[in-house]
């Protein structure tokens, strides 16, 4: 069976489910909400644990939440699986007229300034539209920035940034100094903001570094946990020294 019959076969299937399945009946847009940016988060998990097997696993359960929200669309005559399909489909020629058309491009970061161009002929209002309210804050202003710069609204070089950084920094020293919770909160974000822009410059992706850190602390802290266990020593009762001399351990083998 090819990937036409079986994708036809998938969407036959949810129909039937949304008919006799009691829970599939019940879902809305909205209840499947939660779970589809949980399937989405176990895809890339597998994508940078490079287990291609469970990336396929991963993507089927995706591509059902695909077919089961246009399923339901499809009852309340809001748009049908075809229509999805036939979107992107028109969507992917319109956008790439150096594939489809006769344009020609020279590089990437052409075709990228183009596609942005095309997002506003179609209809979007502003540059920096598009980027969703609930994408990881990291992850939301890095894209912002990289909207932005796309049309030029950007800093020459990293050393510049790093300036901007360093400012930053200070207006949030001063703003801890005055005591103001909303002045400190805001520089708060303004030095985060700074350091995804630092970030771009550095070719680093900050919500990967910051994972990544963050699965190193877990995994020290959790070195720490073990050995205590092993000498049977209860971590409420260790003192800080205790835990940073075998934090300090951890960095030795981890």
């Amino acid at each position: 069976m090819g990937y036409e019959e079986e994708f036809t076969r998938l969407a036959e299937i949810v129909k039937r489910l949304r008919k006799e399945c009691p829970w599939d009946r019940e879902q809305t847009h909205q209840s499947l909400r939660q779970s589809f940016i949980e399937e989405t988060y176990e895809a890339i998990e597998a994508i940078d644990h490079q287990n291609w097997q469970e990336l396929r696993n991963e993507l089927g359960d995706v591509l059902l939440h695909i077919a089961l929200q246009s399923a339901i669309a499809e009852e309340r005559s809001e748009f049908s699986l075809e229509e999805v399909i036939r979107h992107i489909n028109e969507k992917l020629i319109r956008r790439h007229p150096h594939v489809f058309g006769e344009r020609a491009i020279v590089d990437s970061s052409t075709q990228t300034r183009n596609w942005e161009k095309m997002k506003l002929s179609e209809g979007r209002h502003s540059v920096v539209d598009g980027v969703p309210k609930e994408m990881p804050a990291l992850l939301q202003a890095l894209r912002l920035q990289e909207k932005a710069s796309k049309v030029g609204f950007d800093w020459k070089d990293s050393a510049d940034v790093w300036k901007k950084v360093t400012e930053e920094l200070g207006e949030l020293q001063e703003a801890v100094t005055s005591g103001h919770k909303e002045n400190i909160e805001e520089e708060f974000g303004d030095v985060l903001f700074s350091i995804v822009n630092y970030s771009r410059f550095l070719h680093v992706n900050p919500e990967q570094s910051l994972r990544e850190t963050s699965d190193k602390f877990i995994r020290r802290f959790q070195y720490i946990e073990k050995r205590l266990a092993e000498e049977k020593r209860d971590i409420y009762q260790s003192t800080l020294a205790d835990l940073d001399a075998l934090w300090d351990e951890s960095k030795k083998v981890l």
